[in-house]
Order: structure tokens, then sequence, then C-alpha cells
């Protein structure tokens, strides 16, 4: 394990779903489900989903760019759910479920930028990408039931009728990148 960890964080829709697929990539050592880019300060659940705060669901990935990139973490991003919905992924509607990546630093910007170019332009999406690209703004954590929460609530119907499918899909299109089971 790299002593140079690193942070990643996207917004792609409900924190949960996008919780489940990162926490199974290889070299990912933890995930942090919250909110950002809002304007109140320590939002809670109800008040994010009420629409009227600003900030979107998030997840914070803590990462080892020595076992897998900023870039590839991106890569992921884009086809782990549809960027061309604004303010809506399946079912969820309203800012808080936007497509969004914070970056960290000028070369995550600039990553950011280019991997959105770059699949923007393939044939990937038959709709404009309409992912927002803003700084790393205050990051509020998640009430505690909603960190790990595919893993700890799998029989759940929203899991199993939501999430489940993504999961499935993510680990065939992504066997090789996946955490070997403890």
């Amino acid at each position: 394990m790299s002593a140079n960890l690193q942070t990643a964080t996207f917004g792609a829709g409900c924190f949960w779903c996008i919780e489940a697929v990162f926490q199974d990539l290889e070299g990912v050592h933890q995930i942090v489900s919250g909110y950002s880019g809002g304007a109140r300060a320590n939002p809670t659940y109800e008040q994010v989903c009420g629409g009227t705060t600003g900030h979107a669901e998030i997840i914070r990935i803590t990462f080892d760019p020595q076992v897998i990139s900023f870039a590839d973490l991106l890569y992921v991003f884009w086809r782990t759910h549809d960027p061309t919905t604004l303010n809506r992924q399946g079912g969820d509607q309203g800012t808080q479920y936007r497509s969004v990546i914070y970056f960290h630093d000028e070369e995550q910007r600039t990553a950011a930028e280019q991997s959105k170019e770059e699949t923007d332009a393939s044939d990937l999406w038959p709709d404009p990408i309409v992912t927002e690209i803003s700084p790393a703004a205050e990051f509020y954590v998640a009430e505690d039931y909603h960190q790990n929460y595919y893993r700890s609530n799998g029989n759940q119907p929203y899991c199993r009728m939501v999430i489940d499918p993504k999961v499935t899909k993510f680990r065939k299109e992504f066997q090789q990148r996946l955490k070997s089971p403890a």
C-alpha cells in the first residue's frame, strides 16, 4: 500500500448506488457517503432530499494511485451512471442527484475535463454529457446508516431492485479491476 493515498469525490445519483460500485475496486481503501456543493452547513439527509440545500449526494473515495489512478476512477464513473441526464438518475430526481466531479487539485480538474471531453466524443452516450466539474467544496459526512449501505442492507427492496443490477453489471464489465475476495 502506498503511503500517498489520494481523494476523489463523485456524485452520480443516489450515494448508496455509487458507493456499492466503487467499494469493490482494487486500490480503493475507503468510501464515505456525504453531501457537498450546497449552501447550508451540516445538512441532514432529509434536508438534502428536500432539494432546497443545493447539496449533491456524493461519495468521497480514498484510493491508492499506485494501484488505481484517478483516470481509472473516471473511466468507471462514466460507465456506471448516466451522465447525460440533468439532476436525475433513474427514478431519483432533483439537484441532489446530479452528476458531478469535485476536483481536489488542478491535476484532477484537467484529468476530469479531458476525460469528460473524450467520453462525450465517444459513442458511449448518445446525448451530451451534463456532468458538473467543480472545485471540491465543504464535505459533510452523511448519517451513519448511509455508510456501507448496500453491504449492510442488501435485502432491502431498493438494494435488490435498483442497486443489485448496477453492481452485477459493474462486476461483469470490470472484473479485472475488482478486489480479491477476502
